[in-house]
């Protein structure tokens, strides 16, 4: 796995503007390099405002929205539509404003599909089977970029500390009790999320300070999930200056635009 370079952003307005552009450069680099590109979405305040940022500036443009594979990292298990899921926000925030294929735009099922959160994460790790290619080594897309936001108790994805799921090795898995509402959820395991050829980490706000500063440690991902979230090729805190307030200067070299 990569060793995370630390980027520092002003505020958390300024950190999703400056997330957007990197997504959008990544995404048509890839697609020069291999015809298509997959991309990670996330939730959450700076997950969503990132996504509006892109569909807010004209270089949006650039990307080639029909050869770009979506996928989530998790999902709360509520119905289609709902205003809470993930996929809700992603949709107005950017989906619903650009040329996308419907095909490859895959989402996690909710209860309105009338299967159980177990046949849910099931559905959806057939749907990683298919897409996978023999270079990437595994069950799951080595996918371009995994964009994961972080709670204020390390959680990534709907990977709580202390929970099963972080034990887990298949690549996606219902988590129940989740100690954030809604209980049920659906979400990539660490091995799907380490697959990944980048994983950037974003996070801003000052509750979120302690949290950075133990993902960047030598704590193990049972109690700091996003200790284990890294990349194969690399990974990225993208911070605002509240959430790196507490990095401690020996943990990496700190850029900041």
């Amino acid at each position: 796995m990569s060793v995370p370079t630390i980027v520092v952003h002003r505020d958390a307005d300024i950190l999703a503007k400056a997330v957007a552009a990197r997504i959008i450069t990544r995404l048509v680099d890839a697609q020069s390099a291999k015809g298509s590109a997959s991309l990670v979405l996330t939730g959450g305040t700076v997950g969503i405002a990132t996504l509006a940022a892109i569909a807010g500036t004209p270089a949006r443009d650039a990307v080639d929205w029909r050869r770009l594979d979506i996928w989530w990292g998790d999902e709360r298990f509520l119905p289609d539509g709902d205003p809470e899921r993930n996929e809700t926000g992603a949709r107005q925030a950017l989906l619903d404003h650009v040329d996308v294929d419907p095909e490859r735009v895959r989402v996690m099922l909710g209860p309105d599909s009338g299967l159980t959160a177990e046949e849910a994460a099931d559905a959806y790790a057939t749907e990683l089977r298919k897409a996978a290619r023999p270079e990437d080594h595994g069950p799951a897309p080595s996918f371009d970029v995994t964009l994961l936001g972080m709670g204020p108790d390390a959680h990534v994805a709907s990977l709580f500390p202390g929970m099963p799921a972080l034990y887990d090795t298949r690549p996606v898995v219902a988590v129940h009790g989740s100690p954030k509402p809604p209980p049920t959820r659906i979400s990539l395991t660490l091995p799907t999320i380490q697959a990944s050829r980048e994983v950037w980490v974003v996070a801003a706000g000052a509750e979120k300070a302690g949290a950075v500063r133990l993902a960047l440690s030598e704590s193990g991902p049972v109690q700091v999930p996003a200790a284990g979230a890294r990349g194969r090729s690399r990974t990225l805190f993208l911070l605002d200056r509240a959430a790196a307030a507490k990095i401690p200067p020996e943990l990496g070299r700190i850029a900041s635009p």
